[in-house]
């Protein structure tokens, strides 16, 4: 395969369209969330992804899951808690079985936010999806995106 093979051609053209895609909803979800409720997507994210931790086994996620879930690297993601921390929307603590481990929870006023901010996020991710489908580039993988059932 040479640089101009028309598959590498054609692979390097649908990555494009998914990274607009991407870049289009992030940017139009994070305009709306900024506006409403002064979230980023990522804090956004954080909130979404910490709020469904349970107790028991397995249910609380290390800071390395964490990162891996909001796509973030692992100083990056601590940098992050430790602002939602400073504005009361997270709270770290010792694991009780592994004081070496250190959890971070929602608190109430952080899942109130969320709660809030969750029609923001689902509306605005639903308009950039309809804006992008009019985009005949964009159409297929705004359908593929349709048609996830991703569990939660």
């Amino acid at each position: 395969m040479t640089a101009t093979d028309p598959a590498l051609t054609a692979l390097a053209q649908g990555w494009c369209a998914l990274s607009a895609l991407h870049g289009r909803i992030e940017a139009h979800i994070e305009r709306a969330l900024q506006a409403k409720h002064d979230l980023s997507v990522r804090e956004y994210s954080l909130l979404d992804v910490l709020s469904r931790q349970h107790d028991g086994e397995g249910g609380h996620l290390q800071m390395k899951q964490v990162a891996d879930a909001v796509v973030l690297s692992q100083s990056a993601t601590t940098r992050l808690v430790t602002r939602l921390e400073d504005r009361g929307l997270l709270e770290r603590y010792l694991c009780p079985t592994d004081r070496r481990g250190i959890y971070t929870n929602v608190t109430e006023a952080g899942l109130r936010l969320l709660e809030e901010a969750r029609p923001t996020n689902d509306a605005a991710l639903r308009e950039a999806l309809d804006e992008a489908s009019r985009n005949p580039e964009l159409k297929p993988l705004v359908r593929v995106v349709e048609s996830l059932n991703v569990p939660a």
